[in-house]
């Protein structure tokens, strides 16, 4: 990710030109020197640009995001997919610092969503920056914590909670935020791999949920009708 680019779908380098947006964003670069935001580079990529980072990849940098959205998953032996979370704006992924710090290959893939700015920190750099400033040791842990709890409930669900609550679960954490929108756009072969099953039973699910007045299905997108109906099925009586 670090060459410059020879084609549109090549992560295109840019300099840093705005440190308060940065440290805005990570208040926890805040202490940084001069000389430490010299090794610093931001990088552009988008759903296309190629990239080595899967599992068993080691890391030569530490990334950050600035603007956009990474989605980090878990393939199996058989080559299904789990999504186990989403890095957006003023995050890290966690999985990635870990293998960092403990010099280990790094234990995930990674999905470019969306037109994505990445801060980037050599990882020699990095280690010693965990060692001598506070505040983004404290910034990392916190993420460990936040990010440790969501894994953990995504394991709770996978291992004890049902497929149909798992959907559920799903559809109302990806509602959109402005008030009265209703509408997720996602496809049945998405939502599969988004949770780690076969296609035909999310479609099952899908067709029971909108039998009920829950949510109707169009082409590509799904529409939630009625909130309080998904709730219940994610806490059955």
């Amino acid at each position: 990710m670090k060459k410059l680019p020879v084609s549109r779908d090549r992560a295109i380098l840019q300099p840093l030109q705005d440190m308060t947006s940065i440290t805005s964003l990570f208040p926890c670069f805040g202490e940084l020197s001069e000389q430490d935001w010299l090794l610093a580079q931001k990088v552009r990529v988008s759903p296309s640009t190629p990239h080595e980072i899967a599992e068993g990849h080691r890391l030569s940098h530490a990334l950050f995001v600035v603007s956009g959205s990474v989605r980090i998953y878990k393939i199996s032996p058989g080559g299904r997919e789990v999504t186990l979370y989403r890095v957006g704006p003023g995050e890290c992924c966690v999985l990635m610092i870990a293998s960092i710090l403990g010099e280990t290959e790094y234990e995930a893939s990674v999905q470019i969503e969306t037109e994505t700015e990445v801060l980037l920190f050599p990882v020699t750099a990095f280690r010693k920056w965990m060692h001598a400033y506070p505040s983004l040791r404290r910034s990392i842990y916190r993420q460990f914590t936040e990010r440790f709890i969501r894994v953990t409930s995504l394991l709770e669900q996978i291992a004890f909670g049902s497929l149909p609550e798992r959907v559920a679960s799903y559809l109302l954490q990806r509602l959109p935020k402005s008030e009265g929108a209703t509408e997720i756009r996602v496809t049945h072969e998405q939502l599969a791999v988004e949770l780690g099953t076969a296609r035909e039973v999310v479609s099952r699910i899908l067709k029971e949920m909108a039998v009920t007045g829950a949510i109707s299905l169009q082409r590509g997108k799904i529409n939630v009708l009625d909130q309080a109906q998904l709730h219940r099925y994610c806490s059955p009586l």
